[in-house]
């Protein structure tokens, strides 16, 4: 568990945008050392739909429950994702309030999230992140809101 093993998706346009920057976007991003530690992967990434996965074993609370902490981590690193893109390369994307709600435990198999947009303005975004079980059950949902601040440090 914990290495990226699947290639992010990003829209060509995107990839593209950040090329010119002299970015290589899929090589830059990831989940970071705690999602990678937690097993999260990407599977598809647009500021429009964002999909990761994350296995339940290794994530699990002294029940052997998903951690209620480990759908937090997958919520933020998926709203992240869409706000860092709907954002651009000008701009970079912090975390400013997350809310989750656990609506049932995971026990096994992989949890997957789901990140779609509920605002995208010019300084701030909002993603909603549905994570369900194996089952397509729901276990969280969450909200995300990011700040879009200048990629240079001036105030966005």
């Amino acid at each position: 568990m914990g290495e990226q093993t699947a290639a992010v998706k990003f829209p060509q346009e995107v990839i593209d945008e950040y090329a010119q920057l002299g970015v290589d976007l899929p090589a830059l991003f990831s989940a970071g050392d705690l999602g990678t530690r937690m097993g999260v992967q990407i599977v598809e990434a647009s500021a429009e739909r964002v999909v990761g996965t994350m296995p339940v074993e290794g994530n699990t609370q002294p029940y052997g429950l998903l951690h209620g902490g480990a759908s937090a981590v997958l919520a933020e690193t998926l709203g992240s994702v869409g706000s860092m893109l709907h954002g651009g390369a000008s701009k970079i994307a912090v975390g400013v309030d997350l809310n989750c709600t656990h609506h049932r435990g995971a026990r096994s198999g992989l949890v997957t999230g789901v990140a779609t947009p509920v605002h995208r303005g010019r300084s701030t975004a909002t993603y909603e992140i549905v994570i369900t079980d194996d089952q397509d059950k729901r276990v969280c949902t969450a909200r995300l809101t990011c700040l879009l601040r200048d990629a240079d440090g001036s105030k966005g």
